[in-house]
Protein backbone atom coordinates (compact mmCIF):
# COMPACT_ATOMS: atom_id res chain seq x y z
CA UNK A 1 0.00 0.00 0.00
CA UNK A 2 1.57 3.79 -0.96
CA UNK A 3 0.47 6.41 1.00
CA UNK A 4 -1.53 9.49 -0.47
CA UNK A 5 1.73 11.25 -0.95
CA UNK A 6 3.16 8.75 -2.79
CA UNK A 7 0.62 8.57 -4.91
CA UNK A 8 0.21 12.09 -6.40
CA UNK A 9 4.29 11.81 -6.62
CA UNK A 10 4.14 8.89 -8.91
CA UNK A 11 0.44 10.68 -10.87
CA UNK A 12 2.95 13.71 -11.29
CA UNK A 13 6.04 11.41 -12.81
CA UNK A 14 3.81 9.59 -15.20
CA UNK A 15 1.61 12.81 -16.45
CA UNK A 16 5.47 14.12 -17.05
CA UNK A 17 5.91 13.65 -21.06
CA UNK A 18 9.70 13.19 -21.95
CA UNK A 19 11.51 17.08 -22.83
CA UNK A 20 14.61 18.72 -23.96
CA UNK A 21 16.73 18.97 -20.70
CA UNK A 22 16.60 23.04 -20.08
CA UNK A 23 19.39 25.24 -20.84
CA UNK A 24 22.43 25.25 -20.68
CA UNK A 25 22.07 21.27 -21.08
CA UNK A 26 22.85 20.45 -24.69
CA UNK A 27 22.31 17.05 -26.15
CA UNK A 28 25.41 15.59 -27.49
CA UNK A 29 24.51 14.45 -31.33
CA UNK A 30 20.91 14.82 -32.11
CA UNK A 31 20.26 10.91 -31.10
CA UNK A 32 21.35 8.21 -29.03
CA UNK A 33 24.90 5.96 -29.72
CA UNK A 34 23.72 2.44 -30.66
CA UNK A 35 25.50 0.00 -28.29
CA UNK A 36 24.51 -3.44 -28.79
CA UNK A 37 25.04 -5.33 -25.12
CA UNK A 38 26.34 -2.19 -22.96
CA UNK A 39 26.96 -3.36 -19.70
CA UNK A 40 27.91 -0.34 -18.12
CA UNK A 41 30.00 3.33 -18.39
CA UNK A 42 32.38 5.63 -16.68
CA UNK A 43 34.04 8.88 -16.95
CA UNK A 44 37.34 9.98 -17.23
CA UNK A 45 39.23 13.33 -17.99
CA UNK A 46 41.65 13.13 -21.22
CA UNK A 47 44.97 13.26 -19.83
CA UNK A 48 46.05 15.89 -22.29
CA UNK A 49 42.71 18.51 -22.45
CA UNK A 50 41.00 17.53 -19.56
CA UNK A 51 37.20 17.07 -21.51
CA UNK A 52 35.05 14.54 -20.20
CA UNK A 53 35.55 10.75 -21.48
CA UNK A 54 33.02 8.81 -21.63
CA UNK A 55 34.28 4.58 -21.80
CA UNK A 56 31.79 2.21 -22.53
CA UNK A 57 32.00 -2.03 -21.77
CA UNK A 58 29.73 -4.17 -23.57
CA UNK A 59 29.53 -7.49 -24.77
CA UNK A 60 31.61 -6.02 -27.73
CA UNK A 61 34.64 -4.89 -26.07
CA UNK A 62 35.52 -1.45 -24.80
CA UNK A 63 34.80 2.11 -26.32
CA UNK A 64 36.00 5.57 -25.34
CA UNK A 65 34.07 8.20 -26.74
CA UNK A 66 34.79 12.16 -26.78
CA UNK A 67 31.48 13.86 -24.25
CA UNK A 68 31.18 16.61 -26.04
CA UNK A 69 30.95 15.74 -29.62
CA UNK A 70 29.95 11.87 -28.71
CA UNK A 71 33.40 10.80 -31.01
CA UNK A 72 34.26 7.25 -30.48
CA UNK A 73 38.14 7.68 -29.94
CA UNK A 74 39.03 4.06 -28.85
CA UNK A 75 38.14 0.89 -29.10
CA UNK A 76 39.22 -2.12 -27.93
CA UNK A 77 37.12 -5.57 -29.51
CA UNK A 78 38.83 -7.75 -27.64
CA UNK A 79 40.12 -6.98 -24.18
CA UNK A 80 42.01 -9.38 -21.53
CA UNK A 81 38.96 -11.69 -20.51
CA UNK A 82 40.35 -11.28 -17.18
CA UNK A 83 39.73 -7.22 -17.08
CA UNK A 84 37.04 -7.26 -19.53
CA UNK A 85 33.81 -6.55 -17.15
CA UNK A 86 33.78 -4.87 -14.35
CA UNK A 87 33.12 -7.55 -11.57
CA UNK A 88 36.93 -9.07 -11.97
CA UNK A 89 38.56 -5.62 -9.72
CA UNK A 90 36.97 -4.96 -6.42
CA UNK A 91 36.54 -1.37 -7.69
CA UNK A 92 34.84 -2.54 -10.28
CA UNK A 93 37.15 -1.26 -12.84
CA UNK A 94 38.26 -2.01 -16.37
CA UNK A 95 41.22 -1.13 -18.10
CA UNK A 96 41.11 2.20 -20.35
CA UNK A 97 41.46 2.27 -23.61
CA UNK A 98 43.38 5.19 -25.94
CA UNK A 99 44.64 8.06 -24.52
CA UNK A 100 43.73 6.44 -21.09
CA UNK A 101 45.65 3.36 -21.49
CA UNK A 102 47.12 2.34 -18.37
CA UNK A 103 44.36 4.25 -16.20
CA UNK A 104 41.57 2.17 -14.37
CA UNK A 105 38.02 3.45 -15.29
CA UNK A 106 34.90 3.12 -12.73
CA UNK A 107 31.86 1.79 -14.43
CA UNK A 108 28.89 1.69 -13.40
CA UNK A 109 26.34 -0.55 -14.72
CA UNK A 110 24.92 -4.35 -14.90
CA UNK A 111 27.12 -5.26 -12.24
CA UNK A 112 27.10 -2.31 -9.53
CA UNK A 113 28.35 0.93 -9.20
CA UNK A 114 27.35 4.74 -9.70
CA UNK A 115 27.98 7.50 -11.40
CA UNK A 116 27.57 10.89 -9.54
CA UNK A 117 24.38 11.94 -8.70
CA UNK A 118 24.61 15.73 -8.32
CA UNK A 119 26.70 18.58 -9.23
CA UNK A 120 28.32 20.92 -7.50
CA UNK A 121 26.20 23.85 -9.09
CA UNK A 122 22.75 21.98 -7.65
CA UNK A 123 21.87 20.01 -10.68
CA UNK A 124 20.03 16.80 -9.23
CA UNK A 125 19.34 13.62 -11.53
CA UNK A 126 17.27 10.89 -10.20
CA UNK A 127 16.21 7.15 -11.51
CA UNK A 128 11.91 6.89 -11.06
CA UNK A 129 9.96 4.15 -11.50
CA UNK A 130 6.45 4.99 -11.74
CA UNK A 131 5.64 2.11 -14.05
CA UNK A 132 8.52 -0.39 -13.66
CA UNK A 133 10.08 -1.72 -15.11
CA UNK A 134 10.48 1.63 -17.18
CA UNK A 135 12.75 3.77 -15.82
CA UNK A 136 12.71 7.49 -16.07
CA UNK A 137 15.61 9.96 -15.64
CA UNK A 138 14.55 13.42 -13.83
CA UNK A 139 16.99 16.61 -14.03
CA UNK A 140 16.41 18.81 -11.47
CA UNK A 141 17.25 22.51 -10.50
CA UNK A 142 15.76 22.09 -7.14
CA UNK A 143 17.51 19.62 -5.32
CA UNK A 144 15.48 16.40 -6.43
CA UNK A 145 12.43 17.81 -5.03
CA UNK A 146 10.55 17.79 -8.03
CA UNK A 147 8.00 19.95 -6.93
CA UNK A 148 5.33 22.15 -9.58
CA UNK A 149 4.92 20.66 -13.01
CA UNK A 150 7.32 19.11 -15.18
CA UNK A 151 9.61 21.64 -16.97
CA UNK A 152 9.60 24.09 -14.07
CA UNK A 153 12.66 23.07 -12.03
CA UNK A 154 12.62 19.36 -12.70
CA UNK A 155 12.40 17.80 -16.52
CA UNK A 156 11.57 14.27 -17.31
CA UNK A 157 14.80 14.31 -19.73
CA UNK A 158 15.05 10.36 -20.67
CA UNK A 159 12.28 7.14 -20.78
CA UNK A 160 13.75 3.80 -20.76
CA UNK A 161 10.80 2.20 -22.60
CA UNK A 162 12.76 -0.29 -24.82
CA UNK A 163 15.72 -1.15 -22.93
CA UNK A 164 17.08 -1.84 -19.64
CA UNK A 165 18.57 1.11 -18.06
CA UNK A 166 22.42 0.57 -16.64
CA UNK A 167 23.35 3.85 -15.42
CA UNK A 168 22.84 7.42 -15.33
CA UNK A 169 24.60 10.27 -14.06
CA UNK A 170 27.24 13.48 -14.01
CA UNK A 171 30.56 13.41 -14.88
CA UNK A 172 32.97 14.21 -11.64
CA UNK A 173 33.24 17.58 -13.39
CA UNK A 174 29.61 18.32 -13.48
CA UNK A 175 29.90 18.89 -17.32
CA UNK A 176 28.11 16.04 -18.97
CA UNK A 177 24.85 14.05 -17.96
CA UNK A 178 24.86 10.01 -19.30
CA UNK A 179 21.94 8.08 -19.39
CA UNK A 180 23.57 4.43 -20.47
CA UNK A 181 20.57 1.34 -21.41
CA UNK A 182 21.31 -2.04 -22.45
CA UNK A 183 21.24 -1.24 -26.10
CA UNK A 184 22.33 2.94 -26.15
CA UNK A 185 24.28 5.82 -24.93
CA UNK A 186 22.40 9.34 -24.46
CA UNK A 187 24.68 12.27 -23.52
CA UNK A 188 24.03 15.84 -22.63
CA UNK A 189 26.40 18.46 -21.74
CA UNK A 190 27.57 22.02 -21.25
CA UNK A 191 30.53 24.76 -21.22
CA UNK A 192 30.86 25.36 -17.67
CA UNK A 193 29.79 25.10 -14.10
CA UNK A 194 27.85 28.19 -12.91
CA UNK A 195 28.43 28.42 -9.15
CA UNK A 196 27.20 31.96 -7.40
CA UNK A 197 28.83 33.13 -4.69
Amino acid sequence: MITEYQQRLRERYLAAAVMSAPTPWQPVLNHRIAIGGLLGIGFAANPDTGQDLVMVVSSAGHGLFDAVTGAKIARDRDPDPATSTPDTHPDLTCPGVGPLAGTPVRIAGLFGGGLHSTTPDGWTLDTVSPDWPHDRVILSADGGAHKGPAGGTWWHVFHSEHSELRAAGFSPSGLTLAVATSSDLTLWTRPELHIEN
